[in-house]
């Protein structure tokens, strides 16, 4: 099921017409429509506010896997999303078993390019960064703070704030990305 046909399934299980999630997402209606016709794909920074607004994560409306101990993703399988106005790119390397509330991902950014500005996730939900290559710029709070990491460094934060990542190279930035939503998901 793709991105679109998935908000469609969240919003009708969570009762929600398209005004109504249009208000909480912040992304118009009409807008919301054709995402989930799947005649657009929104921006990565549009699907992260409307899966806040389902309450759910993205990484759950781009793949439902089935719950189950052991899961493998194969490289050509794994669920992976372009930003096509960016270049951004967002692999899910962990299954997708949003009651868990952990996130694997890669993320790649292309030279001089960002993530664009992601929303605060809810009280509790925290992220952890590794750069693998390159350089990346984290600016947190509309910029009120920022840190430069290099390849090996790590960073930690509580993202109830919003978020951009921006890579200050000509080369690509790849950093693995793990997001913890467990302590909101109990």
């Amino acid at each position: 099921m793709g991105f679109g046909k998935q908000v469609n399934v969240m919003r009708k299980k969570n009762k929600m017409t398209l005004q109504e999630l249009s208000a909480a997402s912040n992304v118009s209606a009409s807008m919301l429509s054709q995402i989930e016709r799947e005649e657009k794909n929104p921006t990565i920074q549009v699907a992260c506010q409307i899966a806040e607004a389902l309450n759910t994560t993205l990484s759950a409306l781009l793949d439902q896997q089935e719950k189950r101990e052991v899961v493998v993703i194969r490289k050509d399988e794994r669920p992976i999303y372009v930003d096509e106005k960016s270049g951004f790119q967002r692999h899910l390397l962990s299954p997708s078993v949003p009651s868990r509330g952990i996130e694997f991902v890669l993320n790649i950014i292309p030279p001089n390019k960002e993530s664009g500005i992601f929303p605060a996730h809810k009280a509790g939900v925290k992220e952890y960064i590794f750069v693998k290559s390159g350089k990346l710029r984290v600016e947190l709070g509309h910029g009120t703070f920022f840190e430069e990491l290099e390849a090996g460094d790590s960073f930690f934060f509580e993202a109830d704030t919003a978020h951009r990542f921006i890579n200050i190279t000509n080369d690509e930035c790849h950093y693995f990305l793990v997001i913890d939503s467990s302590q909101y998901m109990k």
